[in-house]
């Protein structure tokens, strides 16, 4: 099996200061299933031990040229894959 088509390979850190969540991309998830309607995150096949470290986590976005949390990086269309520490971005505008 090859390698996913991706353009930027971003390094996950710890993150320094709590990241919110924006509003609009609540709204996206909410609407596709992703969190409920009291805000709890709903991703399938993700443990809670692993939403709770996914959520002290995160990366210097490229597309939007500044630092988000690994959540809302998750969920974006542009994320690929986490593998070993990076996340591999498929760099398109959003």
């Amino acid at each position: 099996m090859g390698e996913l088509p991706h353009k930027y390979e971003v390094t996950i850190t710890t993150a320094t200061e709590k990241h919110k969540i924006p509003d609009n991309v609540k709204e996206e998830m909410k609407a596709s299933g992703l969190m409920d309607e009291k805000g709890k995150l709903k991703l399938k096949g993700v443990s809670p031990k692993m939403v709770k470290r996914m959520k002290e986590e995160a990366v210097d976005c490229p597309v939007l040229k500044s630092e988000v949390g690994f959540i809302q990086c998750f969920v974006c269309s542009n994320f690929q894959s986490r593998i070993t520490g990076k996340v591999l971005c498929k760099g398109d505008a959003l």
